[in-house]
C-alpha cells in the first residue's frame, strides 16, 4: 500500500510537470477532484483496488520555460487508505504495511521532467514508509481551461509501478502481489 501511495504521488509529480499554461503559475491541488489510486494482485486470480482519501500540495508550469522549469510537491496521508473492506484498511493502516502511527504521510517532491507539454516521464523522491527512493512516472496532460467559477485549472494523469520490499513493506503476499500500480489523476487550481 505504501509503494502504492507513493507511486500515486509520483505520478501527480510528474502529471504536474507536462502542463502547458502559456506562462510560469503555481497550482494548488484541489483534493477533491484528484486520486491516488492503487491495484495489487489479490491471490494471482484478480485485483485489489484502493484510493488514498486525503492528499495535497502544489506545482508549478511554464509550457514556454521548458522542462527545467516544472515542479511538484504532493503529500498523502498514509491512514485515508480506502479498499472498501474495514478489517483490510485496518490492516494496511498497520505495521505490517503502512504503519501510519509512525509514517503518518508519502509524499513525492520532483526532480526533473523530460518530455513536452503533451506528456513524458517525471522523476522525483517518493518517501513511503520511511524509505526515500527516486522513481520515474509516465504522465500525460489531460486539459487545461477556465472554470465556471472564475478560475484555471490543469489536470494530469500519470502511472508507476513499485516493488513494495523497495520501500521496506515485505509482508508476504505471494509472488504476484510483489509490485503494485500505482495511479494518479491530479488536478490543481491556478494561484
Amino acid at each position: 500500500m505504501v509503494n502504492r501511495v507513493l507511486g500515486a504521488a509520483l505520478v501527480a509529480a510528474a502529471l504536474a510537470f507536462s502542463g502547458t499554461a502559456g506562462q510560469a503559475a503555481d497550482y494548488r491541488i484541489d483534493s477533491g477532484h484528484s486520486f491516488v489510486q492503487f491495484k495489487i494482485s489479490h491471490v494471482g486470480v484478480s485485483w485489489m483496488i484502493g484510493t488514498f482519501e486525503e492528499i495535497s500540495g502544489s506545482f508549478t508550469f511554464d509550457s514556454d520555460a521548458g522542462p527545467e522549469a516544472q515542479s511538484i510537491s504532493v503529500e498523502i496521508e498514509t491512514a485515508s487508505v480506502d479498499t472498501n473492506h474495514a478489517e483490510r484498511d485496518k490492516h494496511l493502516r498497520s505495521a505490517d504495511f503502512l504503519n501510519v502511527d509512525e509514517f503518518p504521510t508519502a509524499t513525492f517532491v520532483s526532480t526533473g521532467y523530460e518530455g513536452d507539454a503533451e506528456g513524458g516521464t517525471m522523476t522525483g523522491d517518493l518517501t513511503l514508509h520511511g524509505v526515500t527512493r527516486e522513481i520515474a512516472i509516465a504522465v500525460s496532460k489531460v486539459g487545461e481551461g477556465k472554470d465556471p467559477w472564475g478560475g484555471y485549472r490543469a489536470g494530469f494523469e500519470g502511472s508507476v509501478s513499485l516493488t513494495r520490499k523497495d520501500f521496506g513493506m515485505g509482508y508476504n503476499l505471494g509472488p504476484a502481489a510483489e509490485t503494485m500500480k500505482l495511479f494518479l489523476f491530479i488536478e490543481g487550481v491556478r494561484q
